[in-house]
């Protein structure tokens, strides 16, 4: 089939599964349907694509919702605990950093490949940081992709098991959609994501629409909401892009090293999901949230939760933005700066080559 026909297979394939887990109830139906139909029928063999750019305009869509909750108010309540991201984004690093000295041990692989593929950060990001460092992107890509799969699996789950909803008071500026103001706002932060773009940003059309959906809101210009008809069109959109990256080798390639990560992904999960219970704890904050901002999965799929479960949006989206900026700024030098430390057979086998 020609590639649109594949791609509006994916499409049909993932509306299809949504609706019906959004008729079954299941936890964030319009993101978790996609994603395991396409990633299902695409390890079975059939090619099915998800629609092009399905993740980034997933991303702007899901960006501009978030940025609505920062009220003058939320900014506040939330900037009284900036403490709790710093911690958590500094943990998430310490956790990356351990799990893959764990996976290097467990798959047999180098601990350069193994750190690259358990940090927390985004997939693109972190293959590219590891290729200059001589990391095999391909086990760093899979790595990530197996992660988020995991994460987005589990979490929304034990959430929904546990019925744990609705425990803040966080509400978005404006509850009524205004055709003129919405197409104003879309506007203006699709400019904010085109120019994160430009400026090579992580997440650019998250990060980019939240740039400039945070200003205008904590500012008080409330222009509209973003009807649910839209957000859930973005999770679609988000779960087409994380199953699309699946394929017929996913299973057959490596079955050491995907034991390996899904060992220590849920090592991480259980240690960040203490650690932000602890955090919560002693800071007087709602656990549910902070155990959230804390979850080792990807900015728009853990602040998608948090929005469909009414759980600390702001708070959640503050803790993921963090560590985000702090992959960014921290991972290439602190990175150089362990590896000095490390004994030379555990050094990718193309610098030992050099």
């Amino acid at each position: 089939m020609p590639a649109i026909m594949r791609a509006a297979a994916g499409l049909a394939l993932a509306t299809g599964a949504g609706a019906l887990c959004a008729w079954l109830g299941t936890p964030i139906p319009w993101m978790l349907g996609p994603l395991f139909a396409l990633a299902v029928v695409r390890v079975a063999g059939i090619d099915v694509r998800a629609p092009a750019g399905a993740r980034t305009i997933g991303q702007w869509v899901i960006g501009t919702a978030l940025g609505l909750y920062f009220t003058p108010a939320t900014v506040a309540s939330v900037a009284a605990v900036w403490y709790l991201p710093v911690a958590g984004a500094l943990f998430a690093i310490a956790i990356g950093y351990l799990a893959g000295a764990l996976l290097a041990r467990l798959a047999g692989i180098d601990v350069t490949t193994g750190v690259f593929a358990s940090v927390p950060g985004g997939a693109a990001d972190m293959a590219a940081l590891g290729e200059r460092h001589g990391a095999r992107v391909d086990r760093v890509a899979a790595a990530h992709s197996l992660r988020m799969l995991l994460v987005v699996a589990i979490v929304p789950a034990a959430f929904a098991v546990a019925d744990v909803r609705g425990m803040d008071a966080f509400e978005p500026a404006r509850a009524t959609f205004e055709a003129q103001g919405f197409a104003m706002l879309m506007a203006a932060t699709l400019a904010g994501a085109l120019a994160a773009r430009q400026l090579n940003v992580p997440n650019a059309f998250i990060l980019g629409a939240l740039a400039v959906a945070i200003p205008l809101t904590a500012a008080g210009l409330r222009l509209s909401a973003v009807p649910s008809l839209v957000t859930n069109a973005a999770q679609l959109l988000l779960g087409c892009a994380l199953g699309a990256r699946f394929g017929p080798d996913f299973l057959r390639g490596a079955p050491r090293f995907g034991s390996a990560v899904t060992v220590t992904v849920l090592l991480s999960m259980v240690a960040s999901t203490a650690f932000g219970v602890v955090l919560a704890k002693l800071a007087g904050e709602p656990v549910a949230s902070v155990v959230l901002g804390m979850a080792p999965g990807g900015i728009a799929e853990m602040t998608v939760t948090a929005k469909v479960l009414q759980l600390g949006v702001p708070l959640v989206t503050t803790f993921h933005v963090a560590r985000v900026v702090a992959l960014l700024l921290l991972t290439g030098p602190l990175f150089a700066l362990v590896r000095r430390r490390w004994p030379r057979h555990n050094e990718p086998a193309v610098r030992r080559q050099r």
